[in-house]
């Protein structure tokens, strides 16, 4: 398990599982995941779009992110090289969790969460979880004119492709918030700790998980 290192409130709690905790297609896995949690968590269909849930009012879904005002309500998401970004305001009253590959970060799911959230952006801490990361993740022209509006976060590869800073752009789209922690991790090149979708081409996940106390 990884504890997020940030500035979050005494009431919030996240999580992030690893290789060693195991693959959330297991439903042992998933029971074992339970043990540590107030409630079952509410599992998004995720699609990489910006959609997201406020699990107060309605229940798990096609979405990409959720975000919850209830004590024990486990918002998460599943990821393996997309980025789990984890949310909550500095009052700890609410909390996010947003699933952000290239796709949904660059449609706007990290802004849609924010916005979701219900409260000024001065007041929102987010902490980016394992992704894959900046050395080793190669792009084409399609991800590169997404994304057309950060070029600091694209260094040249082979011809016709680039290397794209994940972290960077999801800093950048976060400009307006009070905080931002968390990067530095590569799903991709630490292999036994992560699992990594490129690496592997398996449906193995792992969980960004957080809720109120």
């Amino acid at each position: 398990m990884i504890e997020p290192d940030w500035p979050a409130p005494p009431r919030v709690r996240a999580l992030v599982t690893t290789r060693d905790f195991g693959d959330l297609a297991d439903e042992a896995v998933r029971r074992k995941l339970r043990g540590l949690l107030p409630a079952e968590p509410s599992w998004l269909k995720q699609v990489h779009g910006k959609r997201v849930i406020d699990l107060d009012r309605d229940a798990a879904g096609e979405a990409d992110a959720s975000i919850t005002r209830q004590r024990g309500k486990v918002a998460v998401v599943k990821a393996a090289d997309c980025m789990p970004v984890l949310f909550t305001d500095v009052d700890g009253t609410s909390v996010a969790a947003a699933h952000a590959g290239w796709r949904g970060l660059a449609g706007g799911v990290l802004e849609e969460t924010v916005q979701a959230m219900g409260v000024p952006p001065q007041k929102i801490i987010a902490w980016l979880g394992p992704a894959i990361g900046p050395r080793v993740y190669e792009v084409g022209k399609d991800v590169r004119e997404a994304f057309s509006g950060y070029p600091d976060a694209f260094v040249p590869a082979r011809p016709g492709h680039w290397l794209l800073d994940l972290y960077a752009v999801a800093r950048a789209k976060l400009k307006g918030v009070k905080a931002v922690s968390g990067g530095g991790f590569c799903t991709y090149t630490e292999n036994k700790r992560f699992f990594s979708y490129r690496r592997d081409k398996t449906g193995a996940r792992m969980a960004a998980l957080i809720w109120l106390a």
